[in-house]
């Protein structure tokens, strides 16, 4: 038979460890946002995506669907690389471009041309599909090698591999890239 103590002390206690779940959320929350958030803006190329992903994120994170992680951080940063690639994989190309992207070709400097600006913005469209297509692992070291630019010994040690691998998958990340950029810009596929 229970006596009537255990059952307040076992309330008080889930009371507890939610709050300690609470503050350590907090706390990671505030620590790493700035970085998940610029990490999958990166990636997604707008900040409202940008932002999604960051959500997703953290909610996973104080929902606890995820396991108990070792270096939160490195978790929450590399969660954030997956999360926007997964969403440019998702993303279906559109064949026109929204009205509020047209201010954005007006530029204030004098040296860039309209021409120049909606080459850039396309020329990162198309980079930004072609990473999308990419294995998941390989879009994973491209996006830390060159949007995050994490040296390869740093990559490897992130995600449990070694050196050569890292670079001989960003050696044909980069070579698939390549091929598939030229056929976006010729329009072809």
């Amino acid at each position: 038979m229970k006596s009537q103590g255990s059952g307040s002390v076992s309330a008080a206690a889930a009371i507890l460890s939610v709050e300690e779940h609470n503050d350590r959320l907090s706390s990671l929350f505030a620590e790493h946002y700035r970085r998940v958030l610029m990490s999958a803006y990166r990636i997604a190329g707008n900040m409202s995506d940008a932002e999604d992903v960051a959500q997703g994120v953290f909610l996973r994170l104080g929902s606890g669907e995820t396991a108990a992680v070792a270096n939160a951080g490195s978790y929450l940063y590399r969660a954030a690389i997956n999360g926007a690639l997964d969403l440019l994989r998702r993303r279906k190309a559109a064949s026109t471009e929204p009205l509020e992207s047209a201010a954005a070709i007006v530029s204030t400097e004098p040296a860039a041309s309209p021409e120049t600006t909606i080459s850039s913005r396309e020329l990162g469209r198309h980079l930004r599909q072609a990473i999308g297509e990419l294995a998941p692992r390989a879009a994973e070291m491209f996006a830390l090698r060159y949007l995050e630019e994490l040296e390869n010994r740093e990559i490897a040690k992130l995600m449990g591999t070694s050196s050569a691998v890292v670079a001989v998958t960003l050696h044909q990340a980069r070579s698939k890239l390549k091929k598939r950029l030229t056929e976006l810009q010729r329009g072809t596929r």
